[in-house]
Formats: structure tokens, C-alpha cells, sequence
């Protein structure tokens, strides 16, 4: 409400006249509205005259205006009651709300609207020519809606969210006022954050645990209760609304919704997996205007404005877009609902039956599937277009029926085989997405993936394999390959100091990069190319064949050294398109950057890792830079330039050089990852001090992320971070974070690593003087693999 409550004082005091506060059904923003309006009311110094107005439809102006007017001539909403309109003696309530708007400093609320030709009207002829000091507030369950809706400024728009998931336990807790965690969990994870479901299966909860318990033992029969029990009548209002959408629907987006359970309820998944599969399904498609993968990237981020799809916590967030999401449990449970009626996705999950029944398009192996082959050679595979596994894989799960097969994803299976794999590329010769990442067992491709001429999405990363085929490079329509990783198999002891290594790939050992095969200058159509080891790869053919690759937008490479550096930086000026770049320079080379102007400008994303003591001064070329990901070995005051050792008087404070000034100068930098191994004096101040005073600084932050190899001191300024929403630290017990109190925007300190609930004992204590209401989140969380390391991990 705090945030709503400043969008109000902003339209009020920059003259904006009109926002607009929007969200999906059940979301509560009409309730997060009324608190902000009787909260303003009751503080009263804003506005002289406050109005409400819940819209009937059909629309017409002439009784929205007598009910704006009833309220308008009141001193206080009176909830429930509403004033005898017949006996107001008003002739024309549009021209007398007119007066008054016009004369008095107005917060009015308009609730309900549906369609643009009702906003048309009230704004001719109530809110142009007004007060413009007013404040109309237009409440709608549609963006373009809100968009529509805007002032003489221009628009500003409120979006109400789901809440986060232990806001939602706490609630549904609360209302139910029971302790079995297990159920309470479940339930609340498939009330998708929907306060209005939430409060209403609570209370049911409480009255009726045993049958609730029944209800999630049986599978998709949550949905079914909600929709026929007479008891949930006050969420046919929801229901409406989503029935009403999903008709709606264009044809585009459709198959992407539907297509969402193929994951499990509160999977982690992948932004690039999930529209790379869109793009092998043919749901998102090539146009004159853009890419099958832009046009791919519009319809997740559609899906998130619809909160069909939502950040998956703290993982959720990395560059400039999300890498994690999960789709909403209550809209899952939705769309699994309707999907059963079109027989799209099967899965098979416990202890299934043996059934003639099962058949669909979309196949999906649970992990908690017992791998009954009868069971599954009982499936009729015809229609079969998509396999995805989770856990073990069974040799039995490769059938000659499925030659129709597009997109085979066994991301995270294990005990997959050598001789599968050479199956599988025999058979499924249609495949467009093919994904083994994390698949260790895997040391080689077969030599017969070269007959895959359909695919285009090749991933196996995180996998032993150490190089790739030659003839990979027959495989024209390849647009996406990512190979290799980038943690070695110590990173557990020591996750800020990468080796780059080509290993037996039986020794145990992960490596930074791939050696790939002459000739991947052929595959013109990739536009996302990583890891390659530029030097294992023999350094001057596979430059010549970097320059040939025009698309690119995404490169990640290992194996820079002083010997190629100069090379590598001539071949990349040729791609024109690249957007990120990743960059790890093998040992003993810590300097080979130094000297070397970046012949790109438009690089929103930079990783560079293995530096020594100092930073290529790059800031010129780096205006266009959203993330920067370093990982150095020591961070001293001169790590860019050297600067003359002028002394510091007596009492002032030392002028920032080095790092610190260096990234406080890129003027769009939104994520910064810092790993360090050495800090000096093992501390870390982010602000920047010039002639003595400090200044604004890092003005677009939200993610600022440290790792260090010992215990560190690390302290904000008071004008640096303004914008940090998460912090995350890695660092040794003993370390500190000073100054968190000047940063306004913060709401969660994520733990890391070889952090310990110490730190975070001692991080609550000091949140507790926080400067806010909503105090900032405090959480330890488990490396993920490859997070550290990560040359575009997703």
C-alpha cells in the first residue's frame, strides 16, 4: 500500500491527473485501493473532496456521474450505504461533477472498467478541463486497459501482483489458524498468491480438513471442487474472468499457455528452455517484422503481465530479464483442468495403471514415476511431438513409434547412456530441440547427429563433453548452441577461482569450454554460441570461422590468452548484432586484455572472468551495459588506470578510484556480480567520493551481488545503490555489511555459499532499525550448479 499510497503523491504533485491501478481477478487490488483511499481520507490534507465509483454495466455516464456526485457531496465514504440518487435534485450530474472536479483538489476512484469507450467518455467529459492537482484513479483487470487510461502527462500504471510465497503461507496460516505445514504448503502453493482464493479455501481448510487432505491425494481434482461446490460461489467471479480470457485468447498465445504443465507444479524453469521450445513446437514463429525468438520473448513476457507466469524467488532475476520462472499454481491447476478436454499433455507419475487411454501430443516422465515398461509400451506414441524427462532414464523410453518427435528434453535426467544417445539420434531424426544439459554421464556425441538437419536448439551444457563432432557443422538450422560449463570439480571449497581446464572427461574435472570442429562457420543461422575454448579449438580457425557468424547476439569463450586476445577482439568486430559477451582468460594471462579497445558498442551484457589486478578500460565503449559480471583476483584503488600518488590531507576522504569508479560510470548498469580473491584491507565501500563530498552514484542498480575468498567488511554510501532491490553476498563467517539502512529499495539480502546463519542473525538484528515498514527479507541459499561461474548460464 506504501508504494500505491507515493504513486498517489507523484500524480498529485507532477500534475499527472490520472493513473491507473491494474491486476488479474482475485489479485485484491480493488481492497489495496480502498485501504490507500480511506488512508488518504483520513489524513485528509491532499485533496478537499474524495468520490468512488464501482461501474454497473452496461455503462452510462448519466448514472456513473449521479453516483460520483452522491460521493463527491459527502465528507467520508460510508461503506455500504449509498445516498437516495432520485431525491438529490440534481438536473444534470455530469455537468455538476464537471464543476466540482474543476474546483476542488479531487482523489476520485473508478473501479471496474472494461473497455476503452467507457474511459473515452468519462474523459471528455469529466476529467479534461479539470483541477490539476486531481487524482482519478481508473482500476481495471486490464493492462492495455490501464495503459489506456491516462492524463495530460501521460500514463502511470500500478500493478497489483500476487503475493510472494511466504506472504501467502503467513496468510493462509493465519485464516485457517491449523499446523499441518505439509498440507498448508501444498494448498497455498496452488492458490497462486490470489489473496481472495487463498482466504477462501483457509477457511474451508478449517472447517473440512479430511476432505481437503482427499482432494490433494487426487490428482486434478482441486479445480473441480473450487468450480462445483457451492461453497466457492464467491470465486465465480474469477472463474468468469478466466473463462472469459482463455476464449479470448489470441491463437498465438494459446498453445503457449496450454503447453505450461508440462512442468511440474513449482518447477524451477528456465526462460531460454521454455522459448526455445515454444520455437521447436512451431508456437512461436518467424515474421517479416522480427524472430521466432523475439517473437518468443513477447509471449513470456505477456504471460508474465498476466501472472500466468511469475519470478521463481530469488533465482528468478539475472541480467536484465528473468531466468527463473514458475508458473502459477492456481493457473496451472487451470489449465490442466481444460487441457484434459483437448488431450494435449500426458504424464505419468506414482504408480500408474495400465490403460488404453493415455495418448496426447506432450509426454512427461515424473520423477515419481516407478518405469513400468508395460505400462509404457502400452502408450499409443503417433501423436507424439514432445518427450520430457525428470529422474532416471530407462533405455526402454527410446520407441521406434516415435519418429514424429520435435522436441526431446531430458534436462537434469540421469543415467542416461552412450548407446541411448546413438538410438535416439538414429530414430528421432525430426528433432528440433534436443537437451542433455546435466546429463555428467555423457562424454561424446555421436557422430550421426549430423543427420539431424532439423534441429535447432542444441544444449548440453553441464554435460563431459569435451568436444564437439564435426559433423555439427551439417546442421544448417542450428540456432542455439550451448556446451561445456564453468565450475570445476573443487568449486565447493573455492567457488571464486575458476580454472580453465580440458580434462579427461572420466577424470572428474568440469571445464570452462568446448573445443569445437572446423567448419561452424557454416551454421550462419546461430544467433547463441557458448562456451568455446578459443585456444583448445586451434585459435586461428576458429576465429576465421567467429567472423562468419553475422548473427550472433549471445558468444561466451574461454581460452583468451596474450597470444589470441588481439585476434579474437579483430574477428568479434564483425558481429554487429552481439548483445552479450563472456569472456574467460585462461591462467597466467590475467593482463592480456590491457591495451585492447572493445570493438563493440552495443553490449548490454559483460562477463570477464579471470582477471588479475586491473580492468581494461572499456567505460566509452560500455554506455549501452545493463549487467557486468567480474570475477578479479585482488581489488586495489588502481585496478584501471594508474593515477599519481598525490597525499590525502589530514581529515578528508580519499577520492574513488579504480573499480569502483570505473562501474559507477556506466549509466545503465542494472545487475553487478563482483567475485573477488583479494579485497585491500579485506574491505569493500560502494560510493563515490570527489573533493570530499559524496555523489550520486550506481543510479539503476537492483542486483548487486559480492563474493569474496575471506572475511570482508562491505559498506554503502549513503547516495549509492538508491534502486537495490537484492543484495546477495558471498563471503567467509566474520564478514559485515555496514550501511544497509541508506538503501531505500532493498527487500532481500540473499546468503550464499560458506555464509552462515551467524551472519544472518546478525544482519535481522541490524534490519531491525531498518527506515521502512516492509523491513528487507534475510535467506541462506544453496549454491545452485554453475551459478558462480555461470558465462550465460541460461
Amino acid at each position: 500500500m506504501n508504494d500505491l499510497g507515493l504513486n498517489v503523491i507523484i500524480a498529485r504533485s507532477k500534475s499527472y491527473q490520472v493513473m491507473s491501478v491494474w491486476g488479474i481477478a482475485g489479485v485484491g487490488k480493488s481492497a489495496l485501493v480502498k485501504n490507500m483511499f480511506c488512508d488518504r481520507i483520513c489524513k485528509g490534507k491532499l485533496f478537499q473532496k474524495y468520490g468512488w465509483v464501482d461501474v454497473s454495466h452496461p455503462f452510462n455516464l448519466w448514472n456513473f456521474s449521479r453516483i460520483l456526485l452522491s460521493n463527491l457531496g459527502s465528507e467520508y465514504l460510508q461503506a455500504g450505504e449509498t445516498e437516495d440518487l432520485c431525491t438529490m435534485g440534481s438536473r444534470n450530474p455530469i455537468a455538476e461533477c464537471r464543476e466540482i472536479l474543476k474546483k476542488h483538489r479531487c482523489l476520485v476512484v473508478i473501479d471496474g472498467l472494461q473497455s476503452t469507450e467507457e474511459w473515452d467518455l468519462i474523459k471528455a467529459n469529466l476529467v479534461s478541463g479539470s483541477h490539476r492537482q486531481n487524482v482519478i484513479i481508473a482500476v481495471t483487470i486490464e493492462q492495455e486497459m490501464a495503459s489506456h487510461c491516462r492524463g495530460v502527462k501521460g500514463e502511470l500504471v500500478f500493478n497489483v501482483k500476487g503475493l510472494e510465497a511466504d506472504t501467502a503461507f503467513e496468510l493462509f496460516k493465519k485464516v485457517s489458524n491449523k499446523s499441518e505445514v505439509a498440507e498448508l504448503q501444498e494448498l497455498t502453493s496452488l492458490c497462486g498468491g490470489l489473496p481472495k482464493v487463498i482466504v477462501e479455501i483457509a477457511g474451508s481448510f478449517a472447517k473440512n480438513t479430511d476432505r481437503w487432505k482427499h482432494t490433494l491425494s487426487t490428482k486434478n481434482k482441486f479445480m473441480l471442487e473450487l468450480e462445483n461446490n457451492g461453497e466457492f460461489d464467491s470465486l465465480k467471479g474469477l472463474f468468469g474472468w478466466m473463462n472469459s480470457y482463455f476464449r479470448k485468447c489470441p491463437d498465438s498465445l494459446k498453445p503457449c499457455i496450454l503447453y505450461l504443465p508440462i512442468f511440474p507444479r513449482n518447477h524451477h524453469i528456465r526462460r531460454r528452455r521454455l522459448v526455445r521450445r515454444w520455437i521447436a513446437e512451431g508456437y512461436s514463429r518467424d515474421s517479416h517484422e522480427e524472430s521466432a525468438e523475439m517473437t518468443g520473448e513477447k509471449q513470456f513476457c505477456d504471460l508474465i503481465n498476466l501472472s500466468i507466469i511469475q519470478q521463481a524467488s530469488a533465482l528468478g532475476l539475472g541480467g536484465t530479464r528473468m531466468v527463473f520462472c514458475q508458473v502459477n499454481g492456481f493457473f496451472r491447476e487451470y489449465i490442466v483442468s481444460r487441457q484434459m478436454e483437448e488431450n494435449l499433455v500426458f504424464e505419468l507419475r506414482g504408480s500408474c495403471a495400465l490403460t488404453t487411454q493415455r495418448t496426447g501430443r506432450h509426454l512427461v516422465i515424473l520423477e515419481s514415476w516407478v518405469r513400468d515398461r508395460i505400462v509404457f509400451e502400452s502408450i499409443d506414441f503417433s501423436r507424439l511431438r514432445s518427450l520430457t524427462v525428470f529422474g532416471n532414464w530407462k533405455s526402454f523410453f527410446v520407441s521406434e513409434s516415435m519418429r514424429l518427435l520435435r522436441v526431446l528434453d531430458l534436462e537434469g535426467a540421469s543415467e542416461l547412456e552412450y548407446s541411448d544417445l546413438k538410438k535416439i539420434v538414429k530414430l528421432m531424426c525430426r528433432l528440433k530441440f534436443l537437451s542433455l544439459r546435466g546429463c555428467h554421464e555423457i562424454c561424446h556425441l555421436p557422430s550421426s547427429i549430423g543427420g539431424l538437419r532439423q534441429l535447432q536448439t542444441l544444449d548440453v551444457r553441464h554435460t563431459s563433453i569435451v568436444t564437439l563432432p564435426v559433423n555439427i557443422t551439417k546442421l544448417e538450422k542450428l540456432q542455439y548452441i550451448r556446451a561445456g560449463t564453468t565450475a570445476p570439480a573443487n568449486e565447493a571449497t573455492t567457488p571464486h577461482h575458476l580454472v580453465p581446464q580440458l580434462s579427461n572427461c572420466c577424470g572428474g574435472h568440469h571445464l570452462v569450454g568446448v573445443v569445437m570442429p572446423p567448419g561452424i562457420g557454416k551454421l550462419t543461422a546461430l544467433h547463441t554460441l557458448g562456451v568455446v575454448n578459443v585456444s583448445a579449438s586451434g585459435t586461428k580457425a576458429v576465429l576465421e570461422d567467429l567472423k562468419k557468424l553475422t548473427h550472433l547476439h549471445k558468444l561466451g569463450v574461454s581460452g583468451i590468452n596474450k597470444n589470441n586476445s588481439n585476434e579474437f577482439f579483430r574477428a568479434i568486430s564483425a558481429l554487429v548484432h552481439l548483445k552479450s559477451l563472456s569472456m574467460r582468460l585462461e591462467d597466467n594471462n590475467q593482463g592480456c586484455l590491457n591495451g585492447i579497445p572493445l570493438p563493440l558498442e552495443g553490449l548490454r551484457s559483460l562477463k570477464m572472468h579471470g582477471l588479475g589486478d586491473q580492468l581494461p578500460n572499456w567505460s566509452g565503449q560500455l554506455t549501452m551495459l545493463a549487467k557486468m559480471d567480474l570475477e578479479i583476483a585482488k581489488l586495489m584503488e588502481d585496478n584501471v588506470s594508474r593515477h599519481s600518488d598525490g597525499a590525502t590531507p589530514e581529515g578528508r576522504r580519499k577520492p574513488t578510484r579504480g573499480v569502483i569508479k570505473f562501474l559507477s560510470e556506466l549509466p545503465g548498469l542494472c545487475i553487478l556480480r563482483l567475485r573477488v580473491d583479494h579485497l585491500q584491507d579485506n574491505q569493500l565501500d560502494v560510493s563515490v567520493i570527489t573533493n570530499d563530498l559524496e555523489e550520486d552514484s550506481f543510479k539503476k542498480i537492483k542486483i548487486f551481488e559480492i563474493a569474496c575468498s575471506s572475511s570482508s567488511k562491505v559498506s554503502f554510501g549513503e547516495k549509492t545503490m538508491k534502486k537495490l532491490e537484492q543484495l546477495k553476498v558471498d563471503c567467509c563467517s566474520g564478514s559485515s555489511l555496514l550501511g544497509l539502512k541508506h538503501l531505500p529499495e532493498l527487500k532481500e539480502v540473499l546468503l550464499k555459499g560458506s555464509s552462515d546463519e551467524a551472519l544472518k542473525a546478525d544482519l535481522i538484528a541490524v534490519l531491525e532499525n531498518y527506515p521502512k515498514q516492509k523491513k528487507p527479507v534475510v535467506k541462506l541459499e544453496e549454491l545452485r550448479p554453475g551459478s558462480l561461474g555461470g558465462q550465460g548460464g541460461h
